[in-house]
């Protein structure tokens, strides 16, 4: 099957065409530098030509966006991270429903922020939205794609959790702290944090373009969410390695400002329930097993 996948320069982008590509699929390729509706190279029109190509079915895949966690958010960064999500998913999916040869699925990335900060509640998809930044930029960035499911189009709004790997995001800054024995529990250390392996985020992705039931919110995230504390635990564990330096609430806000109120000590408790009635089988559900393999690999493999 043809894919087209937005931010494929991204951690994520870059191991899921890794990924499709071994499965056998055409992967067309718009690295999120390029992804920019007010660039010309940003040229949906010959990508349709490849795409639609003698009437073909195709797919796409939306990863787009302004790293969350790059810097303290300023006024101008915060804008960034809105409409970076918002203006391009519009325009993406605008394109799409006018387009003669429709996609079969528009799979377009969201995240778990939009539970907000939620305690120990367990929230599957049905769950209601939270409160703060990233609750009212998630909620905005799934309304930007309604105009393509409107058209007809089935829409999957793929609600990442935190997505592990070695290469990129969250696991990757925490490593060198880690590694010097200088990790430890951030906050009270109660927050969840809802997780996937880079392998399962790659693989979820296919497994929702081939089953034509899933629509909606999806929450990406394994079945076993754990808190702070015990995903500290656990990396230090696996690296051999103490974690008994702490991140105060206070240093944290002081350090991150905003960010650190909705990335570092807050949390959601989310419940795969779409994925899970559906089949799918989590490749790396335990955090142990899922961290011990990807600081021995982090490779995609297709299965």
């Amino acid at each position: 099957m043809k894919i087209l996948v937005t931010g494929s320069s991204g951690f994520i982008g870059t191991a899921l065409v890794k990924f499709l590509t071994a499965g056998g699929h055409s992967v067309i390729s718009l690295p999120r530098s390029n992804f920019n509706p007010e660039s010309p190279v940003w040229d949906m029109d010959n990508c349709i030509k490849d795409l639609a190509h003698n009437g073909e079915k195709y797919a796409v895949v939306h990863l787009a966006g302004e790293n969350i966690a790059d810097g303290r958010w300023s006024e101008k960064k915060k804008n960034k991270i809105l409409n970076s999500r918002v203006r391009g998913t519009k325009l993406l999916a605008e394109f799409f429903s006018q387009t003669e040869h429709k996609p079969t699925v528009i799979i377009s990335a969201s995240a778990v922020g939009f539970y907000g900060d939620r305690g120990a509640e367990i929230l599957d998809e049905s769950s209601k939205r939270g409160n703060g930044f990233l609750a009212d930029v998630c909620v905005n960035w799934e309304d930007a794609v309604n105009v393509a499911a409107e058209a007809g189009i089935r829409v999957v709004n793929a609600r990442f959790g935190i997505v592990l790997s070695s290469k990129g995001g969250a696991l990757k800054k925490m490593l060198l702290p880690f590694k010097m024995g200088l990790g430890g529990v951030i906050g009270s250390g109660e927050q969840y944090m809802s997780w996937l392996s880079i392998d399962d985020a790659a693989a979820l992705i296919e497994h929702v373009i081939a089953n034509d039931s899933i629509r909606g919110p999806v929450n990406f995230a394994t079945p076993n969410p754990v808190s702070n504390r015990e995903f500290t635990k656990t990396l230090g564990s696996v690296l051999h390695r103490p974690t008994i330096f702490p991140l105060p609430a206070v240093v944290a806000q002081l350090v991150f400002g905003e960010m650190a109120n909705e990335l570092l000590l807050s949390g959601a408790r989310v419940y795969p329930k779409i994925l899970l009635e559906s089949g799918y089988k989590f490749l790396h559900p335990d955090l142990s097993q899922a961290l011990e393999h990807l600081l021995k690999t982090d490779t995609i493999t297709k299965e």
